[in-house]
């Protein structure tokens, strides 16, 4: 954590989150102070892509067919169901500011849909070959799990190279995530950023 600041939707813009992206940082939002928190972690969290672990559970429910993935159909509602719990980061300025980068066109949300509801999906920034992910939600089980296994695959086809998950938890553990350190990171950063890719090329995509 390397500063908390008053900071409106007006001043985090665009512009600024795509900066801080560039250089290793990230926001998150203090909803005691109503401040936001630079982060650049000293050792960062990523998952390698040749590396994700999909459980024998998790591989079932997706051969049973039940979940439709689709691609930034409703990304004010992923925000906004990964921000309802008890505690949580993501305030009203992170939430109005992402919804502006998703209009910009560098956030995104993965969504998992079942029978025309969204069970679940997650969120993250894609710039050039590198994609930042935020946060998870489910209302459903293995839905965020699904939701993240669609993101590795969409991931690989556009030949992306970096998957940051910025820091480790039991749940991105369980996925395949490792730390590595800020000075490790950076490289790889600089790598990633360099690919002339697309996270998503059309809007309103859906895959089965």
């Amino acid at each position: 954590m390397h500063s908390s600041e008053k900071i409106t939707a007006y001043s985090l813009t665009p512009e600024v989150l795509l900066g801080a992206y560039h250089a290793g940082y990230f926001p998150m939002g203090n909803p005691e102070t109503g401040g936001i928190e630079w982060h650049e972690p000293s050792w960062r969290a990523i998952i390698p892509l040749d590396a994700v672990r999909i459980s024998r559970s998790l591989r079932q429910t997706l051969k049973k067919g039940h979940f439709e993935f689709r691609f930034d159909t409703d990304f004010a509602y992923t925000i906004e169901a990964c921000s309802k719990r008890e505690d949580t980061w993501i305030t009203d300025v992170i939430i109005e500011s992402y919804c502006s980068l998703h209009k910009a066109g560098f956030a995104h949300s993965v969504e998992t849909w079942c029978n025309g509801e969204m069970v679940g999906g997650l969120y993250g920034v894609a710039i050039g070959g590198a994609f930042f992910g935020e946060s998870m939600f489910s209302t459903m089980s293995d839905a965020s799990k699904a939701a993240f296994v669609a993101l590795t695959n969409r991931m690989n086809e556009r030949k992306m190279v970096l998957l940051d998950s910025q820091y480790i938890n039991p749940f991105t553990e369980s996925l395949g995530a490792i730390e590595i350190p800020r000075s490790e990171y950076l490289q790889r950063l600089d790598e990633a950023l360099r690919l002339n890719t697309t996270f998503a090329e059309n809007k309103n995509e859906t895959k089965q």
